[in-house]
């Protein structure tokens, strides 16, 4: 099946099964705005919450924070976004829509990819096990043709990005003879700049009203915070703040379900380093993260790093981790070394010290800051894309199953009564609200056993237990587990001690130390 065929099937099942709905669906919703269902909101917490015990709980120099949306107009001014948060935009003139060049022309580089890919998966099925990959990318003329290709532009483009140059990117898209999607026409504009924050008013007109921006990002409430945090917790260099929150950006080309959306979560940490320390931690920082990723096993060859080529103003060092999604490699976090850019900024614009005094080195200085950034909503939609599966069983059915890790599953167990009668339910019930308490249980009774461990699977649910007429005699249930369908038979009272362990979030930090 393509990949973008599964791609459609997995929006498709997260609107059917209550995990991310169109926003405003019944007003004919709003682009690229997104809600979270019964189901998504459970997962989105378990992924936040896996995030946030591995920074605050695994790390005795990190902490936590949740600083305000509105902030002072001037922090935006003092950080670079009032002047420097652009995309590049162009229209074309027949169809009327607007798109982001750097986007057109990325997206034009991946369909070189494409085709290598298409020509290796040709080669590897007419070969098989002798197919030798690299030594086929080396020899096979097409494939070096599309490389050459991929190459070139990879390179005029990231060039053309350093400026921008805009007028070389609107040459680019020319050269490359890129097409708008919905016309089919090269009708193009000149390539111009549009600022990505949204901006609204406080105060009331009697009283005058300062413009405000929603925040595009969550990392400034962190800098501006830093001394009170610093001093408050009395914490030493090397010290770190996490902060989960929403933030706003006025994308032009969202796209890609909830990879890119106008309101998304991210979750943020800023480490507070020693400067000439900074590419070190930055390091360490690099090997943290992408082992946080693996530890869901979700298999290493589906993460890569990908350093930047162009940098930004405020960094010396940037790399992303990508995950490879149903429409290739994308990135899902980001870690950059931001030196002391935004904490002097900040100490300029506000006219206020915000030095951290070493009482080692009986110095002031401003520290270099490490960031790691997550996107919530991408991390999401990895953890949808990996999990997603179709299962062709022995009787001819087709099963779909949602293989998500235990400790991330919105219910980690569902209790069903073989019937609804003879004191089943009741039992059934029991067992619920024993287990409750521990973790994420549900209850069902409609439809017959085989429809609800379907549903189940569909949902993710690691592990349902069946109630019958012998758990009556015997106080034991049939336990099935959702990745192999096998089952067994166990007793009511050893439930707890088999399941908590495997759905909790302690199951997955312990494999970070």
């Amino acid at each position: 099946m393509a990949q973008e065929d599964v791609f459609k099937k997995i929006v498709s099942h997260c609107k059917e099964y209550g995990f991310v709905f169109p926003s405003s669906e019944i007003y004919d919703g709003l682009a690229a705005v997104y809600d979270y269902g019964q189901n998504g909101v459970e997962l989105k917490n378990n992924i936040k919450q896996y995030w946030w015990k591995s920074m605050v709980l695994l790390h005795d120099n990190i902490v936590g924070i949740d600083s305000a949306i509105f902030m002072h107009p001037t922090i935006w001014k003092a950080s670079g976004h009032v002047d420097a948060f652009n995309d590049p935009l162009i229209d074309n003139r027949d169809s009327k829509k607007r798109y982001r060049a750097d986007v057109l022309i990325e997206d034009q580089i991946a369909k070189y990819d494409e085709k290598i890919e298409k020509e290796i998966a040709k080669a590897r099925k007419r070969f098989g096990e002798s197919f030798d990959e690299a030594q086929f990318r080396a020899t096979n003329a097409r494939v070096i043709e599309h490389q050459q290709k991929r190459d070139a532009l990879h390179a005029r483009y990231t060039e053309a990005m350093q400026g921008p140059d805009l007028a070389e990117l609107k040459q680019i898209i020319i050269d490359e003879e890129i097409v708008d999607p919905i016309s089919g026409t090269k009708n193009w504009t000149d390539v111009r700049q549009f600022n990505l924050m949204f901006s609204t008013e406080m105060g009331s007109v009697a009283d005058g009203s300062n413009k405000v921006y929603l925040r595009p990002e969550t990392a400034q409430g962190i800098f501006v915070n830093y001394l009170n945090v610093q001093k408050t917790g009395r914490m030493k260099i090397p010290f770190g703040i996490a902060q989960i929150g929403k933030a706003f950006r006025n994308e032009i080309v969202a796209r890609q379900f909830i990879f890119r959306m106008r309101e998304f979560e991210q979750m943020e940490m800023q480490f507070f380093v020693q400067p000439g320390t900074e590419l070190e931690y930055f390091q360490k920082w690099k090997e943290l993260r992408m082992k946080w990723h693996q530890a869901l096993g979700f298999g290493a060859e589906n993460y890569r790093f990908h350093d930047h080529e162009k940098l930004a103003h405020y960094a010396n060092a940037a790399t992303d981790i990508e995950f490879h999604m149903p429409f290739g490699f994308k990135e899902v976090e980001g870690i950059h070394s931001r030196t002391n850019f935004d904490l002097s900024q900040h100490e300029k614009f506000s006219g206020r010290s915000i030095k951290y005094f070493d009482p080692q080195t009986k110095e002031s200085y401003t520290p270099y800051v490490i960031e790691t950034s997550i996107g919530v909503d991408r991390m999401f939609l990895s953890v949808m894309c990996h999990s997603y599966k179709e299962e062709q069983l022995e009787n001819g059915e087709t099963r779909v199953v949602l293989m998500l890790p235990p400790a991330l599953a919105p219910t980690k167990l569902a209790v069903l009564p073989l019937v609804k009668k003879d004191g089943l339910p009741e039992k059934a019930r029991e067992i619920v609200n024993n287990l409750k308490f521990h973790f994420n249980t549900s209850y069902d009774e409609k439809d017959t056993i085989g429809k609800r461990y379907r549903r189940q699977d569909a949902v993710g649910t690691p592990f349902c237990v069946t109630v019958d007429y012998d758990t009556l005699q015997d106080n034991t249930v049939t336990l099935r587990f959702r990745d192999t369908m096998e089952q067994e038979r166990v007793s009511i009272d050893q439930l707890l001690s088999i399941i908590e362990d495997k759905v909790s979030i302690t199951s997955l930090l312990k494999k970070l130390q």
